[in-house]
């Protein structure tokens, strides 16, 4: 099992901690409506906040150039970071028992078509925001990556007892800032993200 790197991690902040609470097992799941409604407004805040930032900031979005290497690029990245997620949900149990409960709210009730947008509209908004804007408002180097993947992480939180996630969020993070920079181009990021997105999801669903 794959661990998607960043599905709409508001979802996980508002529902996770008592659904994945044994101590609560009267608690509905999501429905798809819900999973699509939340995933689809979370979206759109993100690209608000990016365009008021365009508007009234001082910083630019990080250029987003479409060529053959960078979509190779994006696609070797989401394949290093699908494989990496592979191996640690299977060596860290804490990972393991976050990532069962946070698939399993968030993906078992959509269907195959919704996938799509569960990896464009995440992984788009928030490289957009995280990465896109960010990143180049923080001046663009090690300290600007670092920022913006803590706060990446952080906001994936979802209870004192999902810190795993917390960690494995800010270290893709840090990969998908990385390529960033080093590229100067945001289409990497945005592909690998999405593409991660989209293939995790996939895999679960069929494994399940």
């Amino acid at each position: 099992m794959r661990m998607p790197c960043a599905l709409p991690f508001r979802l996980c902040i508002i529902y996770l901690e008592p659904v994945a609470d044994s101590n609560h097992p009267e608690i509905e799941p999501l429905t798809r409506t819900q999973v699509l409604m939340v995933m689809g407004v979370t979206a759109v805040i993100l690209l608000a906040v990016v365009k008021l930032w365009q508007q009234f900031g001082s910083a630019s979005l990080l250029p987003v150039r479409l060529t053959t290497e960078a979509v190779l690029l994006g696609l070797g990245m989401a394949l290093a970071i699908t494989v990496a997620s592979s191996v640690i949900y299977r060596l860290w149990p804490a990972y393991r028992r976050s990532a069962n409960a946070y698939l399993e709210l968030i993906l078992k009730p959509l269907v195959w078509p919704d996938l799509f947008w569960l990896g464009l509209l995440p992984g788009l908004s928030e490289e957009l925001l995280f990465r896109g804007m960010i990143i180049p408002a923080l001046g663009g180097g090690i300290t600007a990556v670092v920022v913006s993947s803590l706060v990446f992480g952080v906001l994936h939180i979802s209870g004192s007892q999902k810190w795993s996630y917390v960690v494995w969020a800010t270290i893709v993070g840090l990969m998908l800032g990385s390529i960033a920079v080093a590229t100067g181009n945001l289409l990497v990021p945005i592909i690998a993200h999405v593409t991660t997105n989209f293939a995790s999801s996939c895999i679960w669903k069929l494994q399940h």
